[in-house]
């Protein structure tokens, strides 16, 4: 259902999992808007990284609605993002930026450890993952190789970096959905393409490409990221209940898993 943002704007929902996206409509004119996301969309669009700002504005009720271009696209398929070379440029891009760093620095930006990470997969949990008898193992295993975490080594990272939140635009490619950014390891972002999109055998080829060493610290840092991502996904399937993708999530995790 429409709603009237002012005299000249109508939000029309976007279907997703935060209700906090929206078509928004003046006459002719169409944008992307979403409330309440992080003020670092203007730094983002600057660097390339997604799609234009085009305003800020404030509601009545104290939220912050941010509009960004409308581009004709389409999503990445989970086929295509470990394929492409440039969904590599584009975290390596993030991963990387001095800047982008500086100024989520400067907007309070929350530094995320793996202990942090690990605590609030547990937090919530639903009970039927609790108990199921193969997490329990991957939990133990988790619980006993957090890897190290280096304040000085911290990166800006996106955090759900999962094919859904990739766009192409008449082949350039964005990253959107920026409400999970944060500081931690550039292997939380790594780990998820790699551990959702990946075979465990190309998994050093495509760290080669991003210009890391995948020695045997880098490959089991990466390897925990995502086993962490692919819990982090069944778990928030499960809670919608969408049941049948928790457990191809169970089932992508069984794949990966070595113990």
């Amino acid at each position: 259902m429409d709603m009237r943002f002012d005299s000249d704007w109508y939000l029309q929902p976007i279907k997703g999992d935060t209700g906090k996206a929206y078509i928004g409509k003046k006459a002719d004119d169409k944008v992307f808007i979403k409330r309440n996301t992080t003020p670092m969309l203007a730094a983002l669009a600057k660097e390339g990284i997604t799609p234009k700002l085009i305003w800020t504005k404030r509601t009545g009720n104290g939220d912050t609605l941010s509009a960004q271009e409308w581009l004709e696209g389409r999503i990445l398929t989970s086929e295509e993002i470990g394929k492409r070379n440039d969904v590599i440029d584009v975290l390596y891009h993030l991963h990387h930026s001095k800047s982008l760093q500086e100024i989520l620095a400067k907007v309070g930006g929350k530094t995320v450890t793996p202990q942090k990470l690990l605590t609030g997969y547990f937090t919530d949990l639903p009970t039927e993952l609790g108990n199921n008898e193969f997490l329990m193992l991957v939990h133990q295993y988790m619980e006993k190789n957090l890897p190290t975490f280096k304040a000085n080594e911290k990166t800006v990272v996106h955090g759900d970096v999962n094919y859904r939140n990739w766009l192409v635009c008449q082949n350039y490619l964005y990253l959107v959905d920026w409400d999970s950014i944060m500081f931690a390891d550039a292997a939380y972002d790594i780990g998820t393409v790699l551990g959702h999109y990946l075979p465990v055998s190309s998994w050093s080829q495509w760290l080669m490409s991003y210009g890391v060493q995948p020695d045997v610290g880098m490959l089991e840092k990466t390897y925990w990221y995502a086993l962490l991502s692919v819990l982090q996904e069944a778990k928030k399937q499960y809670r919608r209940g969408a049941i049948k993708e928790a457990n191809e999530e169970i089932l992508q995790l069984k794949r990966i898993y070595s113990g």
